[in-house]
């Protein structure tokens, strides 16, 4: 039989204190904490301890992506192949935590992973999202063979968690250019820009089959792109939806990849979740650019700035690949610029299903 094992992990201030736990159904749990670590590191070693400490076949049940994808989507296929370094010659992020951990998933051979939604009524993974929150405030641990009859909060993180670290901020302001055409690119490389259909099209939370299928095919065409050009680096802008599969799609062709915002901090006002994981591959990446440093104060103000952001896109790569249906006009109006600016041979399209 093949043992079920929900993992979570909590940050407070990311990167600050942590804690992680896995629970088993009507079995065992464990807890940890860590002084100062980042909500990535916590995901990533809770399901690390769960493998580690459940012998025989067994599923893993995350609502990290981050977790999840390296695994269902051979991330680390990537970074294996390219020795476990970023297009800087530094480690891959986590690295330290991903390696052995990727190892005994592949010794093991029995270990399969499911992403589950966070905080969407599932009551194990409530489970240990309380168990990881508790950790974290209090810094000890627990284990139990049967599941645990108390439980501390619910996660209250939210907005110490989404708050833009100062590493982020600094970056951010650090690597500020000008919006006009005579600005050239701060970045080097055959860069290859990657955008399309925003949810419910292209819904990683709602449809995670689907999108474990298109970050296959990104992945696809980029290792082709790769071939032609060694020197590639993906550009995304992490708009929800396509932009963010672009980055996990770099991350698991083990590509470079360069993060392209319109303001400071464009995520702001997202749900929880989903402005997490904007910072964490804003964090991840190898760049940031960002292209003003006013924030909009009106809805029209932040139209034009990404029009702004959508030339200077077009104007600023060599290659592109739209994920699009065929009829959905924003998509297509942004298609047809990119066709008109690189010619049609650059532009690849994926459909997105």
């Amino acid at each position: 039989m093949t043992t079920i094992a929900y993992t979570d992990g909590a940050c407070s201030g990311n990167p600050g204190p942590g804690g992680w736990a896995w629970a088993v159904p009507g079995g065992a749990f464990a807890s940890g904490a860590e002084g100062h670590t980042t909500n990535q590191r916590m995901e990533i070693t809770a399901a690390f301890q769960a493998v580690k400490a459940n012998p025989g076949p067994l599923e893993v049940v995350s609502d990290s992506t981050y977790v999840v994808n390296c695994f269902r989507d051979r991330w680390h296929e990537g970074w294996r192949r390219k020795g476990w370094v970023n297009s800087q010659r530094k480690p891959v992020a986590n690295r330290d935590l991903w390696e052995p951990f990727v190892q005994l998933v592949l010794d093991r051979g029995d270990v399969t992973f499911r992403w589950v939604k966070g905080h969407a009524g599932d009551p194990m993974n409530d489970v240990v999202d309380r168990l990881a929150v508790e950790a974290a405030k209090t810094q000890r641990g627990r284990s139990g063979d049967e599941p645990p009859t108390e439980l501390g909060p619910e996660d209250d993180f939210g907005t110490e968690a989404g708050t833009m670290s100062v590493e982020t901020v600094a970056a951010l302001r650090a690597q500020t250019v000008a919006t006009s055409t005579a600005a050239g690119r701060p970045y080097a490389g055959h860069a290859v820009l990657v955008v399309g259909h925003r949810p419910p099209v292209v819904d990683p939370d709602g449809d995670p089959e689907a999108t474990g299928e298109l970050i296959d095919s990104l992945i696809g065409a980029l290792t082709e792109a790769e071939e032609q050009h060694p020197d590639l680096v993906v550009v995304t802008g992490l708009r929800q939806g396509t932009e963010q599969l672009a980055a996990e799609a770099a991350v698991g062709s083990g590509l470079p990849y360069v993060v392209v915002l319109p303001w400071p901090d464009p995520a702001a006002g997202w749900a929880e979740p989903a402005r997490e994981r904007f910072l964490e591959l804003a964090e991840e990446s190898d760049q940031v650019v960002l292209l003003q440093e006013q924030v909009p104060d009106s809805r029209q103000g932040q139209v034009a700035a990404m029009a702004r952001r959508d030339d200077w896109l077009a104007r600023n790569v060599d290659a592109a690949v739209v994920v699009w249906d065929g009829t959905d006009e924003p998509v297509g109006r942004f298609h047809r610029s990119l066709v008109d600016h690189l010619g049609p041979t650059a532009v690849t399209v994926v459909p997105p299903r």
